[in-house]
Formats: C-alpha cells, structure tokens, sequence
C-alpha cells in the first residue's frame, strides 16, 4: 500500500490536491510548533469537548426536571387554592383559607376584589423554567394567568384572573429556580482548569526532559563533547536517553581508537621502512654484482614489504569494519569447528567443549562473527599451547568461551588489552583483540576477560540471544 499511496495522490484531481495543500498549510499554522504545545492541545480540546457534552446532558435533564416539579408544585398549589375559595365564598373563610395556604406552602396570597388583569402569559422568558410555570399554570388553572418576573428581584408575582377579582400570589424566586448556571458552569470549568493546569505542568517535565536530549544531540553533532544524560520522565524517554549515552559512548570508543589507530601507522611503519632504507643505502652503488651476494639483502627487505603488508592490512580491516554484512542465523559448533581446524592446522591443541544445547545457534555477520573467533583463538594460541571453545546459552544471552592454558592476564590489564596497540612482546599489530570488541559491540554484545577453568585466560563474548 505504502507503493501505491504516491501513485494515488498524484492521480487526484488538481481541485482535490489544491484542497489538500491548503488543509495542510492551515494545519501546520493552527497547530503549535512545540511538542509542549500540541501535547497541551491535545489535551485541551478533548477536555473541552466533555465538559460542554457533560453540562449540556447532565445540567440540561437536571434543570428540565428540577423546573418542571417546583413549577408543577406551584400550579397545583394555586389551583387548590382557588377551588377552595369558590367553594367556601365567605370573606372570613377566603381570608383563612389564603392565610393558611400561605403559611404551609410559603407564598403570599391576596385576593383583590373587582380588579381585572390586562395581560396574560408572562414578561420575562427564562428559559425552561418560565416555559415550564407558564404551561402548568394554564393546564391547572382554569383563568387567566400572567407571571411578572420584573417586579421584584427576587420574587415572582403570578396574577390570576378569577370571576371575583385577581389573585395575586407572591413567591421567593429561589422556589422556582435552581443553582444559577453560572456557577454550575464556574464550577466545572474551574475544577477542569486545575486539573489541565496540573497535567501541564506533568507535561512540561516530559517535554524538558525531550528538550534536554534534543539539545545533547545537537551539541554533540556539532563536535561538542556532552556529559551522558541522565534518564529521567517516561519510560519511552528513559529509553531514549539511555540508547542516546550508548551511541554517544561507542562513537566516541569509535573516534578514539580511529585516531590511536592514525596515530600508531607512522610509529609501527617506521621501523621496517628505517630498515628498508638502511639496506638500499647499503647495497653497491657501482661495480659488478653478483646477484648472489644481494639474495639476504632482498630476502631481509622482502620481510619488510611483507611486514607492512601485513600491518597496513590491519590497520584497513579495523578501519573497515563489517558494516555492510547481513545477518544470518549460524550455528555455534560450526564456528567452532573452523577456527578448531585451523589452529591444529598451526601445529596447536584445539578443542571443542560443551555447547548447551548442542544445536545452539546466534543470529549474525557471518564473516564477522568468524574473524572474532580466529583473532581471539589466534591471541591465545601465541600464549598457550592449548585451547578449548566451549557455549552456552542464558535467559537473555549466548555466552562464548575460549580458554587456554596460558600464564594468563593480570587484573589490571584486562581491560587495556582490548585497546589497539597492545600486543605485547608477542608480535602482531595489537589490533586482533581491538578489532573483536568492536564487532561484538556492533551485534549488541560485550567481549571480556577473566580467568579460566584450564588455569589460563578466557575471553567470555556474550551475544543478544
């Protein structure tokens, strides 16, 4: 799909592609161009969203019911009241009767004889709450009736029109109306704000410790040495951090052994070239020759080339490194075998150990797992003169094992033996130990040296399982 999806966009339209770029331009300018920004938004409108959902459905169905009880209390009140004053026409039993309506619902009622009303229906519109009084009014009460919001501020005044006169019902605005949805809106928007204003400042602390790598990364692409971060916010940050530290560390294991490497070739170069140019400078310069007299003289500068040869093909394969191999799953005993065979082809004792479980296996380079085992089988075959290879395999790791008999290493040179040029008094370029960390390192792994069960070294490389 990811093939096609070019093909499909540029099939569109041009109004169709014209609208895309233009919702995309819009996009990029509404959109903040920090992360704190667009975490910020991400979170702001949805919690928008549900605070306007969550008033409109609870406050609206609280409000409709509220009004529609306290309105219908109302009404059926009034309408009480007025079928007892027609039937009990007295004076003296219309005054009792509204007193003691008065007095057990909490309004205030008067009955003005012979006055009319001019008007119906009401003057203030107040939402449900008016629409609700007014039309329980009319299907309770069989005469006019008119609702005057704005004659007092916090009564309400309901007139009724009755065959006698008009009764004037005077009630607290509070019977009527609920909470005011301001302050039900106050509330929520309030406590909503705190807890964004909260979550900010959680996200605030993501985002410096985003700003913190982001900011290492750029100094040490610009060559500045940074200190290792330390790990702190989410996991997936820890994360990061944690491999930032562990690329910043081999690079700069990287750098530093190029630059050993650079800095040796001059030095290891300049004996055998020193010496090729005492034997040419030695050489007769006229006269006749016999080439038999010059055969040690070539001999000893064909050495030399030899030498350098085989130093500068050192210095190229650590330089090289075995980055563009593939991967492969290989198995261990055949490994094993192969640097076995070509260490008794030296005139070497060579074993092969215990590999649990025999059909072991590590996924890998190849070519470069294999020059490992052959610089590592080679280092301790001119200390030792015997030698066994055994694995075996962890909860989360292949462990490889080369012992010797050697004399072994001291402590505190197990660790610069791994650098370059430390070969010792043995020969060679001190590059094979180097060249062997820096491929284990490259399949994740770490190589290192303790002492062994045959009473010698062994080199311990451990590999992802």
């Amino acid at each position: 799909m990811d093939m096609e999806s070019p093909s499909l966009t540029e099939n569109m339209p041009p109004p169709a592609r014209g609208w895309r770029r233009l919702r995309e331009r819009l996009i990029r300018r509404i959109l903040p161009r920090s992360l704190l920004g667009r975490m910020l938004l991400i979170g702001f409108i949805p919690m928008l969203a549900t605070q306007a959902i969550s008033l409109e459905l609870f406050y609206g169905n609280y409000l409709q019911i509220v009004s529609r009880r306290l309105s219908g209390d109302m009404a059926t009140t009034i309408s009480l009241t007025l079928d007892l004053l027609e039937r009990y026409p007295s004076p003296a039993d219309r005054q009792w009767i509204l007193e003691d309506a008065g007095r057990r619902s909490g309004l205030v009622m008067t009955l003005h004889e012979g006055a009319s009303l001019n008007r119906s229906g009401s003057n203030h519109v107040l939402g449900p709450i008016d629409d609700d009084l007014v039309r329980d009014l009319r299907a309770t009460v069989r005469w006019p009736t008119f609702v005057d919001w704005k004659q007092a501020r916090h009564r309400v005044v309901i007139g009724v029109q009755t065959p006698i006169g008009v009764l004037q019902v005077v009630a607290p605005r509070k019977r009527l109306d609920v909470a005011p949805v301001w302050l039900f809106v106050a509330w929520a928007s309030g406590s909503a704000l705190v807890l964004f204003l909260i979550a900010a400042l959680f996200m605030r602390n993501q985002v410096r410790a985003i700003r913190r790598l982001a900011r290492a990364a750029q100094l040490f692409g610009l060559g500045r040495d940074t200190v290792p971060i330390v790990p702190e916010g989410a996991q997936e940050i820890r994360k990061a951090a944690i491999a930032f530290n562990r690329m910043r560390d081999r690079i700069n294991r990287f750098v530093e052994q190029r630059t050993t490497v650079l800095a040796g070739v001059s030095h290891d170069l300049r004996t055998p070239l020193t010496r090729l140019r005492l034997s040419l400078a030695m050489l007769p310069r006229t006269g006749m020759v016999n080439a038999a007299d010059l055969q040690p003289d070539i001999a000893d500068m064909i050495g030399d080339i030899v030498e350098m040869e085989h130093m500068i093909e050192g210095y190229l394969s650590f330089a090289r490194g075995e980055g563009a191999e593939k991967p492969a799953v290989i198995r261990v005993e055949d490994l094993f075998e192969e640097s076995v065979i070509a260490l008794r082809r030296m005139g070497a004792q060579a074993r092969i150990g215990s590999i649990t479980p025999p059909d072991l296996t590590v996924t890998g380079r190849g070519n470069a797992l294999r020059r490992v085992l052959n610089n590592v089988v080679e280092n301790a075959r001119r200390h030792a003169t015997c030698i066994e290879l055994s694995a075996e395999r962890g909860r989360r790791e292949i462990f490889l094992y080369v012992d010797d008999n050697g004399c072994g290493v001291e402590e505190s040179r197990r660790e610069s033996v791994f650098r370059p040029f430390e070969s010792g008094n043995e020969g060679g370029t001190g590059l094979g130990l180097a060249i062997a960390r820096d491929i284990i390192h490259a399949h994740g792994g770490h190589i290192g040296l303790e002492t062994g069960p045959l009473g010698g070294a062994r080199i311990r490389i451990v590999l992802p399982n």
